[in-house]
């Protein structure tokens, strides 16, 4: 435990001072109570019970006075307290080969199965975003706090050709960060973030704000989820595009789904081999400061969304406890106060 002001700490030294006060109250009266030999029969009479209850007072005033003087010192610990994360985006794969049945009953459904119990547990404050990437990358749902359209929104996914993973997570920024002109054509993609209104074509761009990278992993307001299952075959490398968000200091985490060995899927008269590229998944996750996790199958899958649920919503944070002890002291102090009442007519 770390203390902002350790120098109070000191103050402490008023405990084994007050311990000795009440034991040189205790020799006292005992040597009061042999000057009258009637008040030591009374005590003997009464027994041990009446000795402990002698001393439970003092002791939790004892207790309740050190929580005081420790909460003077303003101590930190480290607590699992509620994610500041309000928003998240789920970037999902529905490339072609999101139809292979390596994975129960399809890799589709059971993405999508997983992705609507992921949702359904969050807390109802957070805003889920929900990005479809095959050949290209789609808004599929705004970030919003209803589980009903974003429920929709992953039953409605179609399959495509092409797997283009880096335009997943720039679609993913671009979503958290409307106002920062991100562009993929610019970077090389197939299409562009954003379209504008015809009557604004022949308009100047507007003057560029000066961009200024921060830490990464240190954006506390939002997070991505990329799940996929293939390699980029087109599209923004998704090393760049890690790059991006972690300029930004948003976590990107990875889902892998299916073998690095791959399996060979048959569609429409033609046949592929797909694998799984895991690391890359594994730098995406690295360079922005999150997790890589990979799924086999659709129990994994779901264990997986669990896992991040508990990431997300929940996070290890030191935090001032101050509050915490100097409730349990004034408690302590009360309690202390109430039972010497109670059994002896007289506060301690």
């Amino acid at each position: 435990m770390v203390f902002l002001w350790p120098s109070l700490l000191w103050l402490l030294l008023i405990l084994p001072l007050l311990v000795l006060l009440y034991l040189w109250l205790l020799r006292r009266r005992k040597v009061q109570a042999l000057a009258y030999p009637g008040l030591a029969l009374v005590r003997q009479a009464l027994g041990s019970r009446a000795q402990w209850r002698r001393h439970l007072p003092p002791l939790l005033f004892l207790l309740g006075l050190a929580a005081l003087l420790l909460a003077a010192a303003r101590p930190l610990a480290v607590l699992k307290l509620p994610s500041e994360q309000q928003t998240i985006i789920l970037a999902m794969d529905v490339s072609g080969s999101m139809r292979a049945t390596d994975v129960e009953p399809d890799r589709l459904t059971a993405a999508q199965n997983a992705a609507k119990a992921f949702i359904k547990e969050l807390p109802r404050h957070v805003r889920v975003g929900v990005v479809a990437f095959a050949g290209t990358a789609q808004l599929a749902q705004l970030p919003t706090q209803s589980h009903d359209d974003l429920l929709k929104a992953i039953d409605s996914f179609q399959l495509q050709r092409g797997t283009a993973t880096g335009n997943g997570i720039m679609m993913s920024l671009a979503t958290l960060f409307p106002d920062a002109g991100i562009d993929i054509a610019a970077l090389g993609g197939r299409q562009a973030m954003r379209v504008l209104p015809m009557d604004q074509v022949t308009r100047p761009e507007p003057e560029q704000k000066t961009f200024t990278p921060v830490a990464p992993g240190s954006y506390r307001s939002a997070a991505i989820i990329m799940l996929t299952d293939g390699q980029r075959t087109t599209g923004v490398d998704p090393l760049e595009a890690a790059q991006w968000a972690a300029d930004r200091g948003v976590r990107v985490y990875t889902v892998g789904v299916g073998t690095p060995e791959g399996t060979v899927i048959e569609f429409e008269g033609w046949s592929m081999r797909v694998r799984l590229d895991e690391e890359t998944l594994k730098q995406v996750a690295k360079v922005t400061k999150a997790e890589y996790f990979h799924a086999a199958t659709a129990q994994d899958l779901l264990k997986v969304y669990e896992t991040l649920h508990s990431r997300l919503t929940l996070e290890k944070r030191e935090t001032e406890v101050s509050s915490l002890l100097a409730l349990a002291g004034a408690l302590f102090i009360i309690l202390a106060a109430t039972l010497s009442l109670w059994w002896y007519g007289r506060v301690l």
